[in-house]
């Protein structure tokens, strides 16, 4: 899907929008998408050299963007991105909390205390960061739109490591309490929980073989692609959802139906 494909959003014309997980994959596509709707967009991610490219890249695209290099699950970092965003750009209006990783199957036997925590943190408690460090400043400027990232694994018991769902059952049921918390303060909270999504990291660790099995799981006969996460995501952060809080989108061509 190309920029010219997708929905304008007018309102978020002249936003400040901030993408913690910002430079690959669903974050990517989505700071690209935010800058198309003429969003001042602000990433972070622990690659500087990611972080650097993707700046680069939406800036020859003629966006407002900036970077910043730090670690989401790390409580110093995450203030300084606040710190960092809110010099550069101003305070945040959108934030899109897509912090998170570590799905891949694996024996519940065989998951120590070491990386139960390590899942933890990364998924469940940088949404915890992220929220708890960007929520003052929400409330103070008037209010905002915050999106989450959950999973297909934290909807439906499936394949996913145990300690990988746990997080992101948490991550969608963090931001139902907080949407209904935060309601009357301005805030809206809403989550998006992708299935299977070929990004990078998903074409290197898939055999091409594997592919027509896969696309059977789905009733719409296709694996999901970083724009129909992305997609969601604009919709979400936009006014058009004005009055949507506390929903998870189940971003999964049909296989997730609750």
């Amino acid at each position: 899907m190309t920029t010219p494909d997708i929905p304008i959003y007018p309102d978020l014309k002249g936003k400040a929008a901030l993408i913690i997980g910002g430079t690959q994959g669903i974050g990517a596509e989505t700071a690209r998408m935010l800058v198309a709707q003429g969003t001042r967009v602000a990433i972070s991610s622990r690659n500087k050299n990611n972080v650097e490219a993707m700046v680069d890249e939406l800036r020859a695209a003629g966006g407002e963007a900036v970077g910043v290099v730090a670690d989401g699950s790390v409580p110093e970092d995450v203030e300084r991105i606040r710190d960092e965003v809110t010099s550069e750009i101003g305070p945040v209006d959108v934030l899109a909390a897509f912090v998170g990783g570590g799905g891949d199957p694996v024996p519940f036997e065989t998951i120590g205390l070491d990386t139960w925590r390590a899942t933890i943190d990364l998924n469940l408690t940088s949404t915890y960061l992220a929220l708890h460090t960007f929520v003052p400043g929400m409330i103070e400027h008037g209010g905002g739109s915050i999106i989450t990232m959950a999973s297909t694994a934290g909807r439906l018991a499936g394949q996913a490591a145990s300690s990988y769902a746990a997080a992101k059952a948490g991550v969608g049921m963090l931001t139902k309490h907080l949407a209904r918390e935060l309601g009357d303060r301005g805030i809206r909270l809403n989550c998006i929980a992708p299935s299977l999504v070929m990004t990078e990291s998903k074409e290197a660790q898939i055999p091409a073989d594997r592919l027509p099995q896969i696309v059977k799981l789905f009733p719409l006969g296709r694996i999901g692609r970083p724009a129909d996460c992305a997609l969601a995501t604009l919709f979400l952060a936009s006014e058009s959802s004005s009055w949507l809080t506390g929903l998870t989108i189940d971003v999964s061509g049909g296989r997730i139906i609750i």
